[in-house]
């Protein structure tokens, strides 16, 4: 029994070592298969690190960012907070880049100045020109400037010719037709760095006259300058400029009455005073003296005493786009003639003391504003006068000698609607004496004499060398010329280098 317990305890163990032996090489293979998983994975994740190693510096930083935002600050100022780091830094980064600029160009600039300095010893390949001056004048300035001015017009007449036999007038009966009106020659220079020189020639159809030549010192003493010759004198505003100047076809009414067709133009001379300011305005005196030349007012002739004018002009500035100009004229001059002969030769001796005196108001005011003022600007211009004359009628000698009076005015308003058209409407009047005697222009014989105008324009800038203007006058009134009707069509063209000036 022992011994088969022995046998079987021995084959047992028999059995356990035969199915011992594949269990052992079965759990071998299995550790091997392991190590190389285990290894695999290994690989896997060096992979997966390297991968995603930026992700995760990025992570980590944002995580670090995290951690040193402020607390209590949203999403929204965070980023704003950021956006001005990124703004600082790119502050800093154009900083730099100045900085580098900066010492380039000195750099350049050196080689520059040391290029100059190395050429200065060189000698010169071509001599310098050599420009003659006169003064601080160069001689090609020297030369005078030439312009001309034409001025023609169409005018179309509606009146009654035979009523101006009924009435006291000198006046000659106006036509329809074509009218060349005058040729104008402009010359002017700069004599030296002191005086300026300026003459006009008016070719007529009917011959040529001179219609002003004068010659001026600027800086006799300070603010004063000096002019002498003939020229349209500064009564107002409008009788200083040439017909082909004016913002109408004609000088006004009382322009025409008083002084004549073409105004107040004699020979003298002329003191121009820039007087200091006065609360904001700029001011102006002038004085002149010249030949009591005109007809109408004085004696006519060279013999004499002189005429005397004194013009004030007070400029003011209202705002940047308005301003104001008043001015107020004194006209003083004799008109008493001694050994002058009549038409039939015969010699009369006037020993009459006798004055003429011619007082003046004129006020513009002018708008244009700055951001549109090649396209829209509004003018207002007003004159007045005041005629007293001290008069010996031939024609009534008994009456000895008399004062006659009149007074006249005119106004327009103008404003440009594009940049080459003005419209604009004048009005004129005027109203001479009532006497037993006739003078024309001054005197008349019926009761309450006068006269006005009303006239409505268009004027087309076609350039700055060519103009057209189309007017039309309206003319009535009580013993003096009958009513008219008038129609302008003018065309005004200039050439030369100062074509522009008024005067």
């Amino acid at each position: 029994m022992l011994e088969f317990i022995r046998r079987l305890y021995l084959f047992l163990i028999m059995v356990l070592v035969l199915l011992a032996g594949p269990a052992a090489a079965q759990e071998n293979t299995n550790l091997q298969d392991m190590k190389k998983q285990l290894e695999q994975m290994r690989q896997m994740m060096q992979n997966m690190q390297s991968k995603h190693a930026a992700e995760i510096e990025a992570l980590q930083k944002r995580i670090k960012e995290l951690e040193n935002r402020p607390a209590g600050l949203s999403k929204k100022d965070q980023e704003r907070i950021e956006g001005q780091k990124k703004i600082e830094e790119k502050i800093d980064s154009l900083v730099k880049e100045m900085k580098a600029e900066k010492a380039r160009r000195d750099l350049d600039a050196l080689r520059s100045a040391a290029k100059a300095r190395a050429a200065e010893k060189a000698p010169a390949e071509k001599p310098e020109e050599t420009v003659f001056k006169a003064g601080s004048i160069g001689q090609q300035a020297m030369n005078p400037e030439i312009s001309v001015a034409g001025d023609m017009f169409y005018r179309f007449v509606q009146s009654d010719d035979e009523a101006y036999a009924d009435h006291w007038t000198d006046n000659e009966v106006e036509r329809s037709g074509f009218f060349f009106r005058v040729l104008d020659f402009h010359v002017q220079s700069y004599l030296d760095p002191y005086s300026r020189f300026k003459a006009a020639v008016e070719v007529h159809p009917e011959g040529a006259e001179l219609g002003e030549a004068y010659f001026t010192r600027f800086g006799v003493l300070p603010n004063i300058n000096v002019t002498a010759g003939k020229f349209r004198q500064q009564f107002g505003v409008v009788n200083r400029w040439h017909l082909h100047s004016l913002d109408q076809v004609n000088f006004p009414l009382p322009i025409q009455e008083i002084f004549g067709p073409e105004g107040l133009n004699q020979t003298g001379v002329s003191i121009d005073w820039r007087m200091p300011k006065m609360l904001g305005a700029s001011q102006g005196l002038t004085f002149q003296v010249t030949n009591a030349s005109n007809e109408r007012l004085f004696t006519g002739e060279f013999l004499g005493w002189p005429a005397g004018l004194v013009h004030y002009k007070n400029y003011r500035d209202l705002s940047k786009d308005t301003y104001l100009e008043l001015g107020a004229t004194g006209l003083f001059g004799p008109n008493s003639r001694s050994g002058w002969r009549d038409e039939l030769g015969n010699l009369h001796d006037d020993h009459g003391d006798r004055a003429t005196m011619v007082l003046g108001a004129d006020a513009t005011l002018f708008w244009e504003p700055t951001e549109k003022m090649k396209y829209r600007n509004l003018l207002w211009r007003s004159e007045f006068y005041y005629l007293n004359k001290h008069v010996a009628p031939f024609d009534n000698m008994e009456l000895g000698q008399d004062i006659v009076e009149a007074y006249g005015a005119y106004s327009y308003i103008q404003t440009k609607i594009a940049r080459t058209i003005d419209i604009g409407f004048r009005a004129d009047m005027y109203r001479p004496d009532t006497k037993d005697y006739f003078i024309p222009h001054f005197a008349y014989i019926h009761k309450n004499p006068y006269r006005w105008q009303v006239g409505p324009y268009i004027t087309w800038q076609q350039s700055p060398w060519v103009k057209f203007r189309l007017e039309y006058n309206h003319l009535d009134g009580m013993h003096m010329d009958p009513a008219e009707d008038r129609v302008f069509l003018q065309c005004v063209f200039t050439a030369g280098p100062h074509k522009h000036d008024r005067y």
